[in-house]
């Protein structure tokens, strides 16, 4: 057995290499990318609130968002509408 497998009787070991600190982000992590994916979010929730007050709903798929009516009937017959195409839609109504 080589020593790192080895079993003294003892407790068992992991060996493995420790984790970043917590006071580092990983490098996969940014904070102007939190902060833009966090406005994102804030903003599809007020417009979801927007378009629910209007009657209609706000969803989104691949191709991007579509407002729909209460016939789930799309508004502009688009399914494509980014999120300002869709601000300015509501503030228009």
């Amino acid at each position: 057995m080589s020593p790192e497998n080895r079993n003294d009787g003892g407790l068992p070991r992991a060996r493995r290499g420790a984790s970043a600190p917590p006071s580092r982000a990983s490098r996969d992590e940014s904070w102007p990318g939190a902060n833009k994916e966090k406005a994102e979010k804030l903003l599809v929730r007020s417009l979801k609130r927007q378009a629910g007050a209007k009657g209609l709903q706000l969803r989104h798929s691949d191709h991007g968002y579509a407002l729909v009516d209460a016939a789930h009937e799309r508004v502009q017959d688009r399914n494509n509408l980014t999120l300002r195409e869709v601000e300015s839609w509501l503030g228009r109504s």
